[in-house]
């Protein structure tokens, strides 16, 4: 990255273009809100020139005066370098800073307008700021320092023009015109003297103090340097650049560099991108992010077979397109990865429910890292990727996920395992070779292993669930026990539960001192006495069983709450009410509830939880699909 601060003319008048990206936002500055304060600034700053001139000084004196004075600064504007013809006019795309610089056009295509009518000779030197040399340019658009968006680009030649018809055709009062307006009567206003004469030498001021004293930092930027996080950088951090509309603005300058019909590819790929639900939000804290971002995120982690930094998303966008697809080409991938994505997102529909179920489980959870390697398969053709094998990979990716999240293993490092996973995938495609049976070797493998069934049965046995997992993952997982054991019953008919509208509920409540006595292993019942040992071990010991799965069930909104502190035989038979979830059958028809309950149900759930997420060896298939 270079950035350098110049005056306005050595920004302008070389031979050099800058072209405003084809889906950029609309022209915004208004009069109150930018012009008149910039016209002010330029006239503010033209008065102190102005005093040393008029100060008598001469010669070298002067102009060492001149150069005293403190220069006016317009901000900032990103720009990248563009593809051009050797020997042709140079290209730079704005990236940041299009209403400044558009801005700054009208502003020297006004004062031009003044000092064309006074015959002033500084007129050339500042129509030198607008247009290149006809010698150098190939086209006709060539001419213009600034090209517009496409929207825009067939009005501005008229905008930019010597004369103006009286009512130009498509103009409707076009705010180019009425800056243009503004600022070529605000510069004759400047010019009057005291007895309302034009006095030449106050607008040659304002033509001097405009290209020699009007400063404005540039930023070019090279293949190296992120945009998105300078754009970020410049704006305090309070205007959030979405990496894809960088990347849209990236793409679609490609495709015009080439001569493609922009407008066609834009309606037939890219116009989708417009439907609010790609601008909602994924995740949550820092890591919040909009579906499109992280669309752009799913497609370049597939693309390069490696985790994308999401943080430089452009950056490495740009440098994937370097290396020779075509605009079309990514847009058309873009566009059927936008397809699977929605798909996962629940946005379109999924004839397999057991694709469906696991989507859903999966994006409960957060598991974004997943999605790539999702959204890859559910690209692949039926030819590609029969579905039982389709269905495979899938619950492969969901049981790995979610024994790891439910045994309580961390999560680091899941992105990048998950892009081996998803690199391992590709390989087999290449191959010819089961790609199912490749994405489940490759989750097992590594440093982030899939835990085995005496894992997990370990975990429900021992781990403290409540209080260390979400109760949002809680209830995913007793919602699954449940769904699992009402489809392995025939007698328990269909039922649609939303779990997520479940409370949990301890069997035995964590205020227990007032209803359940504890007992001795001898049988005896333990006086409650927290000076005894024996008690206290006990009653230590009920406090950490009573947060383990075994003791954790779901209710529904019927339960009585009244009853949950409540003694065994008083709690019951709200269990026995509880019909519609299976997962209480077992625990309404238990005649006691005690630590050793909650261990044999723990057991039980473990047991389920294995049928529901299997392991690598019951997932593999060994010569051929699975049935």
């Amino acid at each position: 990255m270079e950035a350098k601060t110049y005056p306005l003319q050595d920004i302008l008048k070389p031979e050099r273009r800058y072209i405003i990206p084809t889906f950029q936002r609309d022209y915004e500055w208004t009069l109150e809100g930018q012009w008149r304060l910039l016209f002010e600034d330029l006239a503010s700053t033209s008065d102190r020139l102005l005093e040393v001139r008029n100060s008598g000084l001469e010669g070298v004196h002067l102009k060492t005066k001149e150069k005293s004075i403190s220069p006016h600064f317009l901000g900032a504007i990103v720009c990248a370098s563009l593809p051009f013809a050797t020997g042709g006019v140079a290209l730079r795309s704005v990236i940041d800073g299009q209403q400044r610089l558009t801005t700054l056009q009208l502003l020297i295509r006004g004062l031009l307008d003044a000092l064309v009518e006074q015959g002033s000779d500084r007129a050339k030197a500042v129509r030198r700021m607008l247009r290149n040399p006809l010698d150098v340019v190939e086209a006709d658009e060539e001419v213009y320092k600034l090209w517009p968006r496409r929207k825009d680009r067939e009005f501005w030649p008229l905008v930019m023009s010597e004369t103006l018809p009286d009512d130009p055709a498509g103009s409707d009062d076009h705010a180019y015109l009425q800056a243009r307006a503004f600022f070529a009567e605000a510069a004759r206003e400047y010019a009057k003297g005291e007895h309302g004469e034009v006095r030449a030498d106050r607008l040659i001021s304002l033509a001097d103090t405009l290209s020699s004293l009007f400063m404005l930092v540039v930023i070019d930027l090279d293949d190296q340097d992120d945009a998105q996080v300078i754009f970020e950088v410049l704006n305090g951090r309070q205007t959030k650049l979405s990496a894809i509309d960088l990347v849209k603005n990236l793409l679609f300058l490609r495709a015009e560099v080439n001569e493609d019909d922009v407008e066609a590819l834009y309606d037939e790929h890219w116009a989708q991108f417009d439907d609010p639900w790609w601008k909602q939000t994924v995740g949550r804290g820092h890591a919040a992010r909009g579906h499109r971002d992280v669309l752009l995120s799913v497609w370049l982690t597939a693309a390069l077979g490696e985790e994308a930094n999401v943080s430089h998303l452009y950056r490495e966008t740009r440098r994937y397109l370097d290396d020779g697809p075509s605009t079309q080409e990514v847009l058309q991938e873009l566009s059927r990865y936008s397809v699977a994505y929605r798909t996962i997102y629940g946005e379109l529909p999924i004839a397999d429910a057991r694709l469906a179920v696991a989507y859903r489980r999966i994006r409960s959870l957060d598991i974004t890292t997943a999605i790539p390697v999702l959204t890859w398969l559910a690209t692949l053709d039926d030819q590609t990727l029969s579905l039982p094998d389709h269905v495979r990979a899938v619950r492969a990716v969901e049981s790995w996920a979610l024994r790891r999240a439910y045994v309580g293993w961390q999560t680091r490092g899941y992105g990048a395992h998950l892009a081996k996973v998803l690199r391992s995938g590709k390989v087999a495609q290449a191959e010819g070779s089961n790609i199912a049976n490749a994405i489940i070797e490759a989750l097992g493998s590594g440093a982030l292993a899939w835990p085995d069934d005496a894992q997990v049965r370990d975990a429900f046995e021992h781990r403290q669930f409540y209080g260390n997992v979400s109760q949002l993952r809680i209830r995913l997982l007793l919602g699954a026990i449940d769904e699992q054991l009402r489809s392995e019953n025939a007698h328990e008919p269909a039922a649609v539960i939303e779990y997520d509208n479940l409370q949990i509920e301890h069997v035995l409540p964590r205020s227990w001192v007032s209803h359940w006595p504890l007992y001795s292993p001898e049988g005896p019942q333990l006086a409650q006495d927290k000076d005894d040992p024996v008690w206290l071990k006990h009653s230590q010991e009920r406090d950490l069983a009573l947060n383990r799965i075994g003791n954790l069930t779901l209710v529904t909104g019927t339960f009585n709450r009244e009853a949950s502190n409540k003694a065994w035989d008083v709690k019951r038979p709200e269990f026995a009410k509880q019909k519609t979830l299976v997962i209480n059958h077992d625990v309404a028809s238990s005649e006691v509830w005690d630590e050793q309950h909650m261990k044999e149900r723990a057991g039980h759930l473990a047991d389920v939880v294995i049928r529901i997420w299997p392991d690598a060896e019951h997932l593999f298939v060994h010569g051929g699909e699975c049935p």
